[in-house]
């Protein structure tokens, strides 16, 4: 388990593996505005020792990797789902299972469709994409969390109380929040990133192309995992994407908001992860 710098036309990615490389390897793409260590260290190492080389990284405009003036993110989607074979380029894996959180699932989503050869299944957890076709998500918590603004970026103990405040909104109504667990994850984020401010560059993204009206095309194997009271996307966004693609699993985490990785669901994720990739030959 060490970290390692990719670089590729003038783009660094940090990225972090777990688990022997001859080992089928899982790559885990982080959603909006947070870093790889989302997918947490006991996470990977337990995903690790069910047999499976694990792979986690920072997005660009998050963490460790390359960063650019607020506002102005010089990427599209398809660029960030280039990115994910430049880093299994990287570690000479020839094919993965990708698994997506949020807006992990719709990079995911792109590399099934530009990148089927690399792809062994795809996970989509949380997610949703720019589709006019699917169902309309209620934008209350989306605007609920945009008024929680940060003044002064400096300040380690505003960002980590803002950051606490949003993560409480995205909490299902059965689990109880872990307050001293999310303080420890977003001081670690404020500490290691290069320019934190720059995550919110991912709310200006765009360039998706025509792959995300195309789902329909995706033949990898595919998991769904939504949450029955997901209120970021919408349980009904993640029932259409499940129903569009042709062989694909939906399981749904019932009284779970969009914050899924936490408490008792950990464990959840890892057994409904592993049984669906051990199916695959």
């Amino acid at each position: 388990m060490t970290e390692k710098i990719i670089r590729f036309n003038d783009v660094h990615i940090c990225t972090e593996s777990f688990g022997e490389i001859n080992n089928p390897t899982i790559l885990l793409i982080m959603g909006a505005t947070a870093s790889m260590i989302y997918w947490e260290e006991e996470f990977c190492k337990r995903l690790s020792n069910q047999g499976f080389h694990i792979i986690r990284y920072d997005n660009r405009d998050v963490g460790k990797s390359i960063t650019y003036e607020y506002g102005h993110p010089e990427y599209t989607f398809e660029d960030l789902a280039d990115d994910a074979i430049q880093v299994l380029d990287a570690y000479k894996v020839d094919k993965a299972h990708i698994v997506g959180m949020s807006m992990g699932g719709i990079i995911t989503q792109i590399i099934a469709l530009k990148h089927p050869s690399r792809v062994l299944t795809i996970s989509l957890i949380m997610t949703s994409n720019f589709d006019s076709s699917l169902p309309k998500k209620d934008n209350k918590v989306t605007k609920a969390l945009s008024e929680l603004k940060i003044r002064n970026w400096q300040d380690k103990d505003e960002v980590v109380e803002c950051f606490i405040k949003k993560s409480k909104v995205l909490i299902g109504s059965k689990h109880i929040f872990d307050e001293e667990k999310i303080r420890r994850l977003n001081e670690e984020e404020f500490d290691r990133a290069i320019n934190l401010q720059s995550m919110e560059n991912h709310g200006f993204i765009k360039g998706w192309g025509s792959y995300l009206s195309r789902t329909n095309e995706i033949n990898a194997p595919t998991l769904v995992i939504a949450g029955g009271e997901d209120n970021l996307t919408s349980l009904d966004i993640q029932r259409k994407i499940s129903d569009n693609i042709n062989d694909s699993e939906l399981i749904v985490l019932e009284k779970t908001k969009h914050n899924i990785l936490i408490g008792r669901n950990i464990e959840k994720v890892l057994n409904i992860i592993n049984d669906f990739m051990s199916k695959i030959e």
